[in-house]
């Protein structure tokens, strides 16, 4: 199927709920962290890695991402700038969330198309789960393992049906 500026739209949209979910998503923590009652502790810094893009389609793409994470507030602020790209386009996510006796809230915007939304979800030991909301909907998963991240996104009546992506500490 033909890329139009439609599909791309609806595309970019539903990268756009990717990159706000791997952005939030590297939200989880090893178990350790956890006894320090805050999920963002062990994200402060860089990271890089990549997954794949699956569209309604079925087609698949890679993607490649940056992400930087900033942590504040004794550890109950986090703000991320998450960078990604693909063959057929790129954007950057800022994101702001707290966290709280397990739940995690905040913001996101895609600067370079003005569009933005929502986070809502929980964090229990190495897991987050979160729901994005505003321009577009999507639900995340994501797991940390020492320097290692996995994250799972769902986003529904999209372009893009799913993502996995891989990220690791630089």
């Amino acid at each position: 199927m033909p890329v139009t500026a439609k599909s791309l739209t609806s595309g970019v949209k539903s990268a756009l709920a990717v990159a706000a979910a791997a952005a939030l998503l590297g939200l989880a923590a090893p178990a350790s962290v956890e006894a320090s009652n805050s999920p963002f502790t062990a994200l402060s810094g860089s990271w890089s890695g990549g997954g794949v893009i699956t569209m309604a389609s079925g087609s698949k793409e890679r993607i490649r991402c940056r992400a930087k994470y900033e942590v504040g507030g004794a550890g109950s602020n986090l703000d991320l700038t998450l960078r990604c790209a693909s063959d057929t386009y790129n954007f950057e996510l800022q994101s702001n969330v707290a966290h709280s006796n397990g739940v995690v809230s905040g913001t996101w915007a895609e600067t370079t198309r003005h569009v933005g939304g929502n986070i809502d979800g929980n964090a229990r030991g190495n897991s987050i789960h979160v729901r994005v909301s505003g321009t577009i909907s999507a639900l995340l998963a994501v797991n940390t393992n020492a320097n290692q991240q996995s994250i799972s996104i769902q986003a529904p009546g999209t372009e893009m049906a799913s993502v996995a992506i891989s990220l690791s500490r630089k």
